[in-house]
């Protein structure tokens, strides 16, 4: 048999409205929290080399009140101008000692890292350029190539990406009584959402007449995309004492399906599979895997593909949300590593699969970060069999954090360890064959696996 190349016959992409993928956008620096969002990327573009950011399930946050105009206010100012140099070049000594995961290179310890705060506190720093320049050197001796400092000209850059299509971000936020509510967390000023009224702090209550109670932050962002120039009606309770108010948002960007898939007959064996080529994870991948799953399953489909290869990653929340797909409720998904307990997480699927039909994943080098988490859930689990080339190995998770006066941090704060406990970072994934086997070699090969996990 023979990989399956891309051109024939053809792939059709699935037809529907599509939105941007990108990164999420200012979240003001009065919360001091980080800027995280499940990605990869660098400042414009996803690669091997960039950011896998990590999104947990929800943020802590101070108790309620009734000040939306305190709130606003501050998120126009952006930053505390009475900040000193030190007092910038502290707060990213902080975030590193309080988040920083040194992935293997045992270049920071807590005695090293103290030293260098005594030497800030031993230094006049005159300007706010040099400030910046001791920062830089400070994460350069991590040895981290992650680990990097953003101007503020390249993290006003980063912060204006925008996930939600029409400006906003959204966060779960767990308030006084347990339960979880979802609030505007990040606008982009002057976009679609804060131009028709949206503001930071306010709750979203509904998506185009779809309560959005029970769901996640994820969902909702994938409920705001559509077709550029179209509009999509949130309902929000202003601020924590209302009112409540509906209001209806222009959409302004428009992106590009990720999904393309084909019906095939194998040569030789006269099977019946459906191959999908997924390009990138951005916010429609879920979506739109899901639309071309049950067409090919229409068709008669009873073996599937999944091609991955050159797929450099994209949002780490849709690689997770796409594994769960393919696997049994419970399954784990991929364990993540930190020093804060937040980076610690064993996240699992929870519902039954998509399919259960025999699948193969296609891999090579260039399958990198969310793509890796999917690879291995898929393998390590018994569902598919990987095929091709070792991948990548991008398995750590950065955040990325505001300082005081506009800059920010990029910090290595955790790794991916897949549902067999391995490494991603620096290790990739070998795959089962390096040619495309019998579909009769895969049967008999995930029996094997079961049954070997089964003890």
């Amino acid at each position: 048999m023979r990989l399956p190349c891309n051109t024939s016959p053809p792939l059709f992409p699935i037809p529907i409205p599509q939105s941007p993928t990108s990164n999420p956008p200012f979240i003001p620096n009065w919360t001091k929290k980080a800027l995280i969002g499940a990605l990869s990327f660098g400042l414009l573009i996803s690669s091997p080399s960039s950011l896998a950011l990590h999104s947990p399930s929800s943020l802590q946050f101070p108790p309620e009140y009734c000040r939306e105009q305190d709130s606003e206010d501050r998120a126009e100012t952006g930053s505390d101008s009475g900040f000193t140099n030190e007092g910038v070049v502290e707060e990213a000594w902080e975030i590193v000692n309080d988040s920083f995961l040194d992935a293997g290179r045992r270049r920071w310890s807590p005695e090293t890292w103290q030293r260098k705060k005594e030497d800030i506190r031993s230094t006049s720093i005159q300007t706010r350029s040099k400030a910046h320049e001791i920062i830089k050197r400070m994460l350069a001796s991590l040895g981290d190539p992650y680990t990097r400092f953003l101007s503020p000209e390249q993290f006003s850059k980063m912060a204006r990406y925008d996930l939600s299509g029409i400006g906003i971000n959204i966060r779960e936020v767990p308030d006084e009584n347990g339960s979880v509510k979802l609030k505007v967390l990040g606008l982009v000023l002057d976009g679609p959402a804060h131009s028709a009224g949206v503001r930071q702090g306010d709750e979203v209550l509904s998506v185009n007449g779809m309560d959005v109670a029970g769901k996640s932050a994820f969902e909702v962002l994938s409920l705001l995309q559509g077709p550029n120039e179209t509009s999509v009606t949130l309902k929000v309770k202003h601020g924590n004492c209302g009112p409540i108010q509906s209001i209806e948002v222009e959409r302004q960007v428009a992106a590009r399906t990720p999904v393309f898939y084909r019906f095939d007959k194998m040569e030789n064996s006269g099977a019946s599979v459906g191959y999908i080529r997924l390009k990138e994870f951005n916010a429609l991948a879920r979506k739109d895997l899901v639309i071309a799953m049950k067409r090919l399953q229409d068709m008669g489909a009873s073996y599937f593909i999944l091609d991955l290869r050159d797929n450099l990653g994209g949002l780490v929340q849709a690689g997770i949300e796409i594994a769960k797909l393919f696997l049994n409720e419970g399954d784990t998904v991929i364990y993540t590593v930190g020093r804060d307990p937040q980076y610690q997480q064993t996240i699992v699927a929870d519902a039954a699969p998509l399919t259960k039909a025999p699948l193969i994943v296609l891999v090579n080098n260039n399958t990198a970060s969310a793509s890796e988490i999917v690879a291995s859930a898929l393998h390590d689990n018994c569902r598919a069999v990987l095929v091709g080339e070792r991948t990548f190995g991008k398995g750590l998770i950065q955040s990325v954090f505001e300082l005081h006066d506009g800059s920010g941090v990029v910090v290595t704060v955790g790794k991916y360890v897949t549902p067999n406990h391995k490494d991603l970072n620096g290790n990739g994934i070998e795959p089962d064959y390096h040619n495309f086997p019998a579909w009769s070699d895969i049967e008999r090969q995930l029996s094997r696996c079961k049954q070997v996990q089964k003890g």
